[in-house]
């Protein structure tokens, strides 16, 4: 039978681990008390399959918890951090400086209809010059600019004019 997977058990437990899982069963946390049950209940020969269908997971959850026991012991049972543990960068560095030399000129040199750079309009633009494979988000835009040392500002308006009435000029004709 093709594709079969090889059963997989945890390795045998020491008496101090099987004292502490045994405890880990009365536990107020799920997600510890969840794990202790996948790991006993492999420890006394029980499949993964047949252990999903008991505790309410997925083959590949009990079988992540069985390799994480057998790699870490008692640690697995704390559950880890739940960040990615590496980010894939969208730009190569080659693109990303080329980025930022994009953000040097005005969106109106690609055909854009404003003057103002946005982190999704940016994120279009570097799509379009081909700096990207996909279409990435104006975040992705941020944290790229961010690992070259460049903060991103939110454009403000600070035209001024030297007429004297120009203030009051300009607050009639916004309002």
């Amino acid at each position: 039978m093709a594709g079969m997977r090889k059963p997989l058990y945890v390795r045998e437990l020491l008496d101090e681990e099987r004292e502490r899982l045994e405890a880990g069963l009365r536990s107020g946390r799920t997600f510890e008390m969840r794990r202790c049950q996948i790991i006993l209940a492999s420890a006394r020969g029980m499949r993964a399959p047949a252990i999903a269908e008991l505790v309410g997971h997925s083959d590949q959850t009990v079988r992540n918890v069985i390799k994480a026991f057998n790699e870490r012991g008692l640690k697995a049972l704390k559950p880890g951090s739940r960040r990615p543990h590496h980010t894939q960068a969208a730009f190569t560095p080659e693109n990303a400086e080329r980025l930022r030399e994009m953000l040097h000129h005005s969106p109106r040199n690609y055909g854009k209809p404003t003057s103002l750079w946005t982190l999704d309009l940016a994120a279009d633009v570097s799509f379009e010059l081909g700096l990207t494979t996909v279409l990435v988000t104006g975040e992705t835009i941020r944290v790229t600019l961010l690992r070259l040392g460049v903060r991103w500002n939110r454009a403000k308006h600070w035209i001024t004019s030297p007429d004297p009435a120009y203030e009051r000029k300009k607050s009639v004709a916004t309002t």
